[in-house]
């Protein structure tokens, strides 16, 4: 769409690079429909540049208006102060420069500013398809720019190569979106995926407040993806149909797990590095055998441990016994079956079912993770020894929540995860955590993030933490700050060649459905199904 067809906003009046632009808001253009997070086109002498509207504001020519407000009773005054003693100025920051005729498709990262009183324009649909991308077999459709109907697709391909993390206050609609990002790597053959569903929302169905169950990622994957429990109980009273039950072998644990859940156990640091001890002299079975001990005066002499701090991990030892997933000697080899899924290229869902608390979420996550970790590590290099990069691991994700138990400053340089998100990049495997808390996760390992995806968060530690080292944050901290409580978020990083403001793709209901089964003539046939299943025949499909 040319720039003669589309509303002209106003003129470029001042600014720099670092600040962005002031632009004086035409007497034709009405500040009330402008809104920030909205994207804008600069036509320059030499280059055209493509922004974003990060602050609206009023402005006069004459102090003493403002100072002594005159009397607009008489709708003709009104009209004459409008546009000439009274005006909008709209703050846009650049993010992408193109040269005289090119297309979107070759845009740059801005390095200048336009000259004054270069004309600005509304951004036009198509110019914001071709800079983000239209669906193809990378990209996938994930919702639509704040108030325009064109859809916004993500590049897949460059997601899944570093680690990401979506964050947003609860009830923001973080897992909605999540889940539709889910289905988008599944539908797109992108990358595996291990999921520690500790909410039990990605498997076969996850819930929907005020609404109907909507459907996990099995229902999309038949094939390609495998649900594990550690509740089998709860997942069958649920309706879930699992592939396997993992239970976690006490051989299985090792100190630094409980280096993890020393509050949640109440270890103090004491009995947490006697677990060290204790392992190097029994091996394998050192909690059993700690277990076994009744009598602090048995102990071997060469172990140092005081009986206060000795007794304190028994006790934490005992806690962990009392899950029933933990069992002495694990059964079946579950662990395996999931590692061997995962270098398939399959997607597996881990529920927790009934236990919703800590100890277990961080206790399998972890000892899961270290596995894949090493399994992982080997299997590249070895890959690269050999020069046959046909044998590398098949990328995988790994998608956490409840993030920073796992990243928060104290434990991040012990935790296998924090090990992932610094270097497991080369190895192909990276993270996707989802948080409501990013405070709370490590500084170094927000910055190791290539995408953040931001929901409303309303404080303000939360904002500088997910805002750090990107350039132009005030601007965008003022975009995160007006987005509305549920269903918008803003996307800024690796994968998107500028940051923007976003409505998620609906999901959940007869349309969405629909257009999930679009491709695939199993997804097309699923749908349709499920659509007569939930709401009735579809008069779509049935032609009437």
């Amino acid at each position: 769409m040319n720039s003669e067809n589309r509303q002209k906003l106003g003129i470029v009046v001042s600014g720099s690079l670092n600040k962005g632009v002031e632009v004086r808001l035409d007497p034709a253009a009405s500040v009330e429909d402008m809104a920030v997070g909205r994207y804008v086109t600069i036509q320059g002498n030499k280059r055209r540049f493509f922004g974003m509207i990060t602050d609206v504001s009023l402005g006069v020519t004459d102090e003493r208006l403002a100072q002594s407000p005159p009397d607009l009773s008489d709708p003709f005054m009104a009209e004459v102060l409008s546009g000439t003693s009274t005006f909008g100025t709209l703050h846009v920051t650049p993010y992408l420069v193109m040269g005289q005729g090119a297309s979107a498709h070759d845009a740059e990262p801005v390095k200048t500013v336009p000259g004054h009183f270069a004309p600005v324009h509304e951004a036009s649909q198509d110019e914001i398809a071709a800079i983000f991308g239209t669906e193809d077999k990378c990209h996938f459709w994930i919702g639509n720019p704040l108030d325009m109907e064109t859809k916004l697709c993500l590049d897949l391909e460059a997601f899944v190569t570093r680690s990401n993390g979506i964050f947003g206050k609860s009830g923001t609609g973080k897992t909605f979106f999540t889940r539709v990002l889910l289905i988008g790597m599944l539908q797109k053959s992108k990358a595996a995926n291990l999921i520690f569903d500790m909410h039990n929302e990605y498997g076969w169905k996850g819930t929907r407040e005020g609404g109907p169950a909507v459907h996990g990622l099995k229902h999309w994957g038949q094939s390609l993806v495998s649900v594990f429990t550690i509740d089998e109980e709860n997942s069958r009273s649920r309706g879930s149909p699992v592939d396997s039950v993992v239970t976690i072998g006490c051989d299985q644990i090792e100190p630094e797990d409980l280096s993890l859940l020393r509050q949640t156990l109440n270890l103090t640091d004491a009995a947490a590095d006697a677990a060290y001890q204790l392992e190097r002299r029994f091996g394998r079975d050192w909690i059993q055998r700690t277990l076994d001990i009744k009598d602090t005066d048995t102990l071997p002499e060469d172990l140092n441990v005081h009986e206060a701090t000795f007794k304190n991990l028994q006790r934490g030892l005992i806690k962990l016994q009392r899950l029933a997933f933990v069992q002495p000697h694990a059964t079946g080899n579950p662990i395996e079956q999931i590692l061997a899924r995962l270098t398939q290229g399959k997607t597996v869902v881990l529920e927790f079912g009934r236990y919703q608390d800590t100890t277990a979420y961080i206790l399998v996550a972890n000892i899961l993770t270290r596995r894949i970790y090493d399994k992982y590590r080997e299997q590249k290099e070895r890959a690269t020894a050999a020069g046959r990069a046909s044998e590398d691991p098949y990328p995988l994700v790994i998608t956490i929540e409840e993030a920073h138990r796992f990243l928060n400053t104290e434990l991040a340089n012990q935790t296998i995860f924090g090990q992932i998100a610094r270097e497991m990049r080369k190895y192909n495997v990276t993270l996707l955590i989802i948080d409501q808390r990013p405070s709370g996760i490590n500084d170094e390992i927000m910055s190791q993030l290539g995408t953040k995806i931001a929901f409303l968060l309303d404080n303000e530690q939360d904002v500088d933490s997910i805002l750090a080292g990107v350039s132009g944050r005030s601007e965008l901290k003022s975009v995160i700050a007006r987005l509305a409580p549920k269903q918008q978020a803003i996307m800024f990083g690796h994968s998107v060649p500028m940051p923007v403001a976003f409505e998620p793709r609906e999901y959940g209901s007869r349309e969405s459905y629909r257009a999930l089964g679009e491709g695939e003539a199993d997804d097309q046939k699923r749908a349709v199904k499920d659509i007569e299943d939930l709401w009735g025949p579809d008069e779509k499909s049935t032609g009437s």
